[in-house]
């Protein structure tokens, strides 16, 4: 199977040399440049081309694989990003810190004219006013399971405690999505930081730490696909990939609730190339480059437009891709806890390593 993320490397160039050299604004295209920094597999390279091809502005790419990878290396100024795609809780945390600048809809139109109503107003959790954010990608968390490797179907955060499925369990390498999992078994929010509820949580994980054959994020994904696990924890968006390259593997949404997350575009307040920034985000939610975006990373997108573009009716509606969230109880998005909460639960999660 080729990786994406090499592919990404191929097409693009060895983008991080190139923005620590500090490449600037009148360098690089025609129209000068871009300097974005995405998700590692988050984009089709082929989106890239064209808009650099239209528009004559180079796009300097770089990737991370965590919101906290991200982060520091954003508020250092280590490299001089312009186009950003965090989650919905480090969104929240960037504009408590000032880090990003106030978008222009006027020239992003595409984002009003193709997202869908309903992802703003999700947005507004950790966006209140719509400001400074545009939805790129969004899905739930859930788990895969192998219907060859399990004696029932799994419907519950608990049946990753089962004894029975020892050294055969993926978890999240991911503090906030491991967490997620111990506090929705317990009942508790995903947001709590009440410390006798992190407590618990802490505990049922290090209970299950046993049982558990590795933390991990990307890995998840061909781990399930090879048969080397029965049960993992992973986004949906992986979950539509993995069912294609094997059938066996079913995607639940546990009876407990999860996570609704969103991915958004972002400007930062320092960068460089607003201008451009703006041209970019403009040209990611156009129907046809959101649709081939779509079909190469399989992450559900809230361009309603692109969405009836897809061809097969299977895909367009998918339960996973398009879940009725009506369906589902105890939903919740992350927000940020503050500096005291990400401190306490980075702390919490060292214990649980290292136990």
């Amino acid at each position: 199977m080729i990786n994406k993320r090499n592919l990404l490397f191929a097409v693009f160039g060895l983008s991080i040399p190139m923005l620590l050299s500090g490449c600037g604004s009148s360098k690089g295209g025609v129209n000068g440049e871009v300097i974005v920094y995405n998700w590692g597999e988050y984009l089709d390279p082929e989106t890239i081309e064209i808009f650099e091809e239209e528009t004559g502005i180079k796009v300097i790419y770089d990737e991370f694989e965590t919101n906290e990878v991200m982060y520091p290396k954003v508020e250092s100024g280590a490299a001089s990003y312009d186009v950003v795609c965090p989650s919905d809780y480090m969104i929240s945390k960037m504009i408590a810190n000032d880090m990003l600048a106030p978008l222009n809809f006027d020239n992003i139109p595409n984002a009003k004219k193709n997202i869908g109503a309903q992802y703003f107003e999700q947005s507004r959790s950790f966006d209140p006013d719509n400001q400074y954010s545009v939805p790129y990608c969004w899905g739930t968390v859930g788990i895969l399971y192998n219907k060859t490797m399990v004696e029932e179907p799994i419907t519950s955060w608990a049946q990753l405690w089962d004894e029975k499925y020892a050294d055969n369990i993926l978890m999240q390498d991911s503090v906030r999505d491991a967490f997620m999992v111990a506090e929705k078994l317990n009942g508790f929010s995903m947001n709590t930081i009440d410390a006798a509820e992190l407590e618990t949580a802490k505990n049922a994980l290090i209970e299950q730490k046993p049982l558990v054959q590795a933390y991990v994020i990307d890995q998840v994904r061909d781990k399930m696909i090879g048969n080397e696990a029965a049960i993992g924890v992973i986004y949906s968006g992986e979950a539509i990939y993995t069912q294609r390259e094997n059938p066996d593997l079913v995607y639940v949404i546990p009876e407990e609730g999860t996570n609704v997350w969103i991915d958004s575009w972002v400007i930062l307040k320092d960068a460089p190339n607003k201008e451009n920034a703006e041209k970019f985000i403009d040209f990611m939610c156009r129907d046809d480059i959101a649709l081939k975006n779509f079909e190469y990373i399989t992450y559900s997108t809230p361009n309603d437009a692109a969405r009836e573009l897809i061809e097969d009716e299977d895909i367009k509606n998918s339960d996973i891709a398009f879940p009725d969230l009506s369906l589902y109880n105890n939903l919740e998005t992350y927000v940020y806890l503050g500096e005291e909460g990400d401190a306490l639960y980075n702390t919490l999660w060292k214990e649980v390593k290292s136990n």
